[in-house]
């Protein structure tokens, strides 16, 4: 069974859905099977890998609000594939629609957890792109993850709104998935010439790094990241020798290496 993984933050524009994308597409890089699920009815992840969600007939809203009538829909028939090999599971404004239609679904937080649960044999890793709020769209990606990725922008905003992340993550924990793990946070749009940033760095690693850990990776602010998504590819098609692509090509390294980890110490549990 793969890994599902959800990049969260409540914050917008601190870099979720170029993680998510990026990562996805390292991941294949190094032959890994791969599906990203955009959580959000904005469908950033999902214009950025080249589709247009609101011409899209099958989306994440469309399969959650089937899955609440009672039907079992086909995961797989709304599955699309990018040229890049991951696959997506798109979103449009559909998906807004569903916190209302949540409040009085059966078993309203596992929605998103039992559809994966039709496709996540196929795939070494599910990544899901979550929503800038921490409703019930996002409660439902958090119930469905094994663990959570936290972008966070190296600035102080930004880095404020932890407290808060932590509070719903840990409210998962105690009621919807007592399993869920924070694999990390990684600093994003990082402009390592200011003492801002390294003075935000600092600070997550000084109030936050003796628990969670803080990814050696840092991803630099730069425009070929943001061009990269208006041209529907990850950072690797556009431009394989700038900084962001050799960042997230770090990045996923790493978090290959925590998998592999986790991978080891539960078979050693199994063993004994």
């Amino acid at each position: 069974m793969g890994k599902t993984i959800a990049v969260c933050n409540q914050k917008g524009g601190v870099g979720k859905t170029t993680t998510t994308l990026n990562l996805g597409v390292g991941l294949v890089r190094q032959g890994k099977r791969v599906l990203l699920v955009d959580a959000d009815p904005q469908s950033d992840l999902t214009s950025s890998l080249g589709w247009n969600g609101d011409t899209l007939d099958k989306s994440l809203g469309r399969l959650m609000y089937l899955a609440t009538q009672e039907h079992r829909p086909s995961v797989q028939d709304t599955i699309i594939h990018h040229p890049e090999g991951v696959d997506l599971i798109p979103s449009n404004l559909d998906l807004s629609s569903m916190e209302t239609q949540l409040v009085n679904a059966m078993s309203r937080e596992k929605i998103l957890s039992n559809l994966l649960k039709d496709v996540k044999k196929d795939y070494d890793y599910i990544l899901i792109d979550c929503m800038p709020s921490l409703g019930m769209i996002t409660i439902n990606a958090l119930t469905a993850a094994d663990s959570v990725i936290i972008p966070v922008q190296a600035q102080f905003l930004p880095a404020k709104g932890m407290t808060q992340l932590m509070k719903s993550i840990d409210m998962v924990r105690n009621h919807t998935n007592d399993k869920l793990q924070i694999c990390g946070i990684v600093m994003t749009l990082v402009d390592g010439r200011t003492n801002l940033a390294k003075e935000v760095i600092d600070t997550i690693r000084t109030k936050y790094g003796m628990q969670i850990r803080i990814f050696d990776t840092q991803i630099p602010v730069a425009v070929k990241a943001a061009e990269a998504s208006k041209a529907g590819q990850s950072i690797y098609e556009y431009d394989h020798d700038s900084k962001p692509a050799m960042a997230y090509e770090a990045l996923t390294k790493e978090v290959m290496r925590i998998g592999e980890r986790e991978n080891r110490r539960d078979e050693a549990s199994i063993t004994r």
